[in-house]
C-alpha cells in the first residue's frame, strides 16, 4: 500500500462505487472508518467487506441533506472513534429521474433534488466536521486534517449530447468553488481541502450509462486512456493519496480522473 493512514479516522460519505473502494483502500491502509449513507442494504454490504478484511468500522444510515442528521453522523462517528482525521464526501446522486436536464427542461424538483443530494450535503458535513477539526490541536504531522470533495468532469468540461445535465453540473462547480474557498481560509488553521472530479466511472450512478452503447462507444475516444468507464479503484487510489499524509502540503486543488475527457 503506497499511502498511509495508520490510526487515522476517516469519515466517509456514500456506501458503494467510489466511496466503498476508497473505504477499503483506507481500510488496508491502516484507518478506521466511518461512513454514512441513505441506502442501508449498501451500508451492510460495505460493512461486510469490511469486517472480512478485519477492519475497525462502524456507520450510520441516514440522509445527509438535512442539518440533523449531518451533526448526528459526525457525533455518532466521534463517539465511536473520538476523532476524525478526515472526511471524503462522496454521497451524491445524478437527478435526471427527477427531471434534472438542459436548463430550459429542467424541473424544479430536479433542480432541488440535485442540489441538496450533491452541494448541501457537501456544505452540512464540511461545516460539522470543520467545526470538530477547530477544536482539536494538530497531530503530529502539524495538521487538524483533510478533507476531499467530490466534483465530476462535468463541471470542468461539458458532453451536450449525453450528459446535459445541467443541475448536475452546476452543483459539481459548486462544489469545486466551496472547495477552493474554504482551503484557502482553513490552511493557517491547519485544515488542508481539495476536490476530486472524476470521468465517467463504473459505479451504481452510472448503470444508465453502462447500459447505453452509443455511450460506451463514445467513451473509446472521450475517455481514450481507458477505452471505456474508469473504474471506481483509479478514483479511489487518488483519494486516498489526498487524504494521506503524503500530500500533507497539497490544498485547494481539483484533481481531474478522467481518462482524457478534458483534453479530448
Amino acid at each position: 500500500m503506497p499511502f498511509s493512514l495508520q490510526n487515522k479516522v476517516c469519515l466517509i460519505t456514500g456506501a458503494s462505487g467510489i466511496a466503498a473502494a476508497t473505504a477499503v483502500l483506507a481500510a488496508q491502509a491502516g484507518a478506521r472508518i466511518f461512513f454514512a449513507a441513505d441506502v442501508e442494504e449498501q451500508c451492510q454490504a460495505l460493512s461486510n467487506s469490511l469486517r472480512g478484511i478485519g477492519a475497525e468500522s462502524d456507520f450510520h444510515t441516514t440522509n445527509l441533506s438535512l442539518p440533523e442528521e449531518a451533526a448526528t453522523t459526525v457525533e455518532k462517528c466521534l463517539t465511536r472513534f473520538g476523532q476524525i482525521d478526515a472526511l471524503f464526501n462522496v454521497a451524491g446522486m445524478s437527478g435526471r429521474r427527477f427531471g434534472d436536464g438542459p436548463v430550459h427542461e429542467c424541473t424544479d424538483e430536479g433542480w432541488r433534488m440535485t442540489m441538496d443530494s450533491n452541494v448541501t450535503s457537501t456544505f452540512l458535513m464540511c461545516r460539522e466536521v470543520v467545526r470538530v477539526m477547530l477544536e482539536r490541536s494538530p497531530a503530529e504531522n502539524g495538521q487538524r486534517g483533510s478533507i476531499l470533495n467530490m466534483s465530476s468532469v462535468l463541471a470542468l468540461s461539458p458532453e451536450s449530447e449525453y450528459f446535459a445535465t445541467h443541475a448536475y453540473a452546476a452543483g459539481k462547480g459548486a462544489i469545486i468553488s466551496l472547495t477552493i474557498s474554504m482551503a484557502a481560509y482553513y490552511a493557517p488553521m491547519k485544515i488542508r481541502v481539495n476536490a476530486v472530479a472524476p470521468g465517467l466511472t463504473r459505479t451504481p450512478m452510472s448503470a444508465r450509462a453502462q447500459s447505453n452503447q452509443a455511450i460506451l462507444d463514445l467513451m473509446r475516444t472521450k475517455q481514450p486512456l481507458c477505452e471505456d468507464l474508469i473504474e471506481a479503484d483509479d478514483v479511489a487510489h487518488a483519494a486516498l493519496f489526498l487524504l494521506s499524509d503524503e500530500a500533507r502540503y497539497i490544498t485547494g486543488q481539483v484533481l481531474t480522473i478522467d481518462a482524457g475527457w478534458r483534453v479530448s
